[in-house]
């Protein structure tokens, strides 16, 4: 059986990131996939897409990885902007849409937030047509056909349902969870690139680090936003847009 541990939305928190990937090579994980959004919130962002670039062997991008390279009147942007240069922007750029591939028998397909848009936004209490559109392809994917398991990031709020003989799946945050104050991730496990159907599984991880050592990083680099920024990661409640 092979094994592929499942991150996404580090934000910019290194201390999460790095007890997450501790918690993998812990494991004997050796695949790591990334669903995006490396970049934003927290202090990071600079170290966060270096880590990312080393450990992990794909990456798709994010919201937040799209809209950090362009023009901003926002102070918190032009932070993170100025801390990333134009070779993590040039890297940013670079990411693909989405990740696909077969596993036990069942088309995987793993995206940001939706297979249509960075910023479609679907949480688990939407209606059943709303959820099921996530196992659709569309022009940004490359396999044209309906997945037998989806799974994306973005909403920062991991869980696990079954649809109509599908597997959908969010796998929370690493550094900005908005569900409980733990770094989240997934591993899968099947036979990778197997057609013909076998055993297949999915496990969630809670992970937990030094949140007040991620404040602390914050308040040393001065970044903007702090406040609702402290709140979120000491209490797992969204705060508010970061766009101030």
């Amino acid at each position: 059986m092979d094994k592929i541990a499942i991150i996404s939305d580090i934000h910019g928190n290194l201390q999460a990131l790095d007890a997450v990937l501790a918690d993998i090579r812990e494991r004997g994980i050796s695949r790591i996939f990334c669903l995006g959004d490396l970049v934003g919130k927290g202090p990071h962002s600079d170290l966060a897409v270096d880590t990312v670039r080393e450990q992990c062997e794909m990456v798709v991008s994010g919201n937040w990885d799209e809209f950090i390279r362009e023009s901003s009147e926002y102070e918190a942007i032009r932070w993170h902007q100025n801390l990333l240069g134009p070779e993590r922007m040039a890297y940013l750029e670079s990411l693909p849409f989405c990740i696909e591939f077969m596993m036990s028998g069942r088309l995987v397909r793993l995206f940001h937030a939706s297979p249509r848009s960075l910023y479609e936004r679907i949480y688990p209490w939407d209606d059943l047509k709303k959820r099921l559109s996530l196992f659709q392809p569309s022009d940004r994917c490359r396999v044209n056909r309906t997945a037998d398991v989806a799974g994306y990031g973005d909403i920062h709020t991991a869980f696990l349902q079954h649809e109509d003989s599908k597997t959908l799946f969010n796998a929370g945050s690493v550094g900005n969870s908005l569900d409980m104050t733990q770094a989240s991730y997934v591993i899968m496990e099947g036979r990778w690139g197997g057609k013909d159907e076998s055993p297949f599984g999915l496990q969630f991880v809670r992970v937990p680090y030094d949140i007040e050592a991620a404040i602390r990083a914050a308040e040393e680099r001065n970044m903007p936003l702090l406040e609702p920024y402290t709140m979120e990661l000491r209490t797992g409640k969204y705060r508010g847009k970061y766009n101030a």
